[in-house]
């Protein structure tokens, strides 16, 4: 069987890091993922919990902050727990073994004019005129 799992979105808070009883360090944090689909014109955006342990969670913690940009690859798994009101409830989790950076918000934007290189320095390309 395979449970593997790979995403790309932005941190919905900044990342806290907590230590287990035993010294294990542990990182709970929400990540916002894009569908690839719309809903007529508005994108739908996913709100999904990941847990890191060890080594990734304090990586995470020490390079990234609400809004950066991340890229996790890891597990699904799911467990039951007992919510405050006595009720059974049910957590599906992402949990991370992989991470990688994506750049930050500012990078991911484009620039509004673009001055190729050419022998005419009086030509300017827009956004506008790119073909892609």
């Amino acid at each position: 069987m395979i449970n593997n799992i790979t995403l790309m979105g932005r941190i919905t808070h900044t990342p806290e890091l907590k230590k287990t009883p035993s010294g294990t360090s542990v990182l709970n944090f929400s990540m916002a993922v894009d569908r690839r689909f719309t809903n007529g014109k508005e994108k739908i955006t996913d709100f999904l919990d990941c847990v890191a342990w060890s080594n990734q969670a304090e990586f995470i913690t020490k390079y990234f902050k609400k809004g950066d940009m991340i890229a996790v690859i890891g597990e699904v798994q799911t467990r039951e727990y007992e919510g405050r009101d006595g009720n059974k409830k049910k957590a599906v989790e992402i949990v991370i073994s992989n991470v990688s950076f994506c750049g930050g918000k500012t990078e991911s934007k484009a620039p509004e004019t673009i001055a190729p290189e050419t022998s005419d320095p009086a030509i300017t390309v827009m956004d506008d005129d790119l073909p892609f």
